[in-house]
């Protein structure tokens, strides 16, 4: 729970200015805000994961994006006591998340079309994350900094050849492409 509670705050500090209602946590092990833009939300979920990643914490998150009404005016200090379809909406969506394997969902109604390939992008983006062990947080938050395997493998005193094998085999281009790729298509497509 103190990991938990230190990523939120982290966030809702680092994107104030993104975020309209902060990150809540509301049910011991959920939260909720409401972000001013859907590119902003995919931009803090890609946050939230990659803060995981550099703390070596062990927190497997749901994340939904639901796009939806808000009776009530947005509270600007906790995540509490607004009303309306869209967060409705966004509830039973991470209820029925949580019967699955996917820990994902962008639900803007706008293109069914482009909302399932960003899903899909989603679930790539999952098995790059679910498939680096705590283990690998290190040499991963290495990677992700942008530093080149030569770095990385100074920064850990470590073979070159060793840390550029661990960067292929850890798919650090290939994670970097997906979130790439799903950021593109979203403003492409301006869900």
């Amino acid at each position: 729970m103190a990991d938990f509670k230190q990523i939120v705050n982290y966030v809702n500090h680092k994107w104030s200015k993104e975020i309209l209602s902060p990150l809540t946590i509301t049910l011991g092990d959920e939260f909720q805000g409401v972000i001013d833009s859907t590119e902003n939300a995919i931009k803090v979920i890609f946050e939230i994961e990659e803060e995981i990643i550099n703390n070596n914490q062990d927190l497997k998150l749901r994340y939904v994006i639901n796009k939806g009404k808000i009776d009530t005016p947005i509270n600007k200090n906790i995540a509490y006591e607004m009303l309306g379809e869209g967060l409705t909406s966004a509830r039973e969506k991470l209820t029925g998340l949580k019967k699955g394997k996917s820990r994902f969902l962008i639900n803007t109604r706008e293109n069914t079309q482009s909302e399932e390939i960003i899903n899909d992008l989603f679930k790539i983006y999952q098995n790059f994350l679910d498939s680096w062990k705590k283990s690998d947080h290190y040499i991963v938050k290495q990677f992700l900094s942008n530093k080149s395997y030569q770095e990385v493998a100074e920064n850990l005193d470590i073979n070159i050849s060793s840390s550029w094998r661990r960067k292929k085999s850890l798919n650090i281009e290939e994670y970097t492409i997906c979130k790439k790729l799903i950021l593109n298509l979203n403003n492409m497509l301006n869900v």
